[in-house]
């Protein structure tokens, strides 16, 4: 166990209270409880949406250090798109609980196919 919260960045937390841990630490210790269970895949819904922004970068280092150093399979549910293009091997986007685009990251984000993906891209790219 501590080994896990080494690999998040928290082992000097692990005698703390949740109530003593920022969201960012809550978020980061979530994930390395997920990780003891060693598993193939791992689902991320959104998982920075509730973070201050200053914290948003703990969390997706901690991401970053999986995709690279695990086989452990991300399916990651995100706003964030610097990260997505960052670290992903395939984009999906859905709209109405319907894939619309799935394909590389540099596809998608560069030449969307369909005009609500492009929408969606320009809002959120200019935001």
């Amino acid at each position: 166990a501590l080994d896990l919260l080494d690999k998040v960045g928290l082992r000097d937390k692990a005698d703390a209270f949740p109530a003593q841990l920022s969201g960012g630490q809550k978020q980061r210790v979530a994930i390395a409880r997920a990780l003891a269970m060693r598993p193939k895949v791992m689902l991320f819904d959104e998982i920075t949406s509730a973070l201050d922004p200053e914290l948003v970068g703990e969390v997706l280092n901690v991401l970053r250090e999986i995709a690279l150093e695990s086989k452990i399979t991300m399916i990651i549910v995100t706003h964030e798109i610097g990260f997505a293009r960052e670290i992903a091997d395939r984009v999906v986007y859905m709209d109405h609980g319907r894939i619309l685009e799935d394909e590389k990251p540099e596809l998608i984000l560069q030449k969307p196919h369909h005009e609500r993906t492009k929408k969606f891209l320009q809002a959120v790219l200019t935001s």
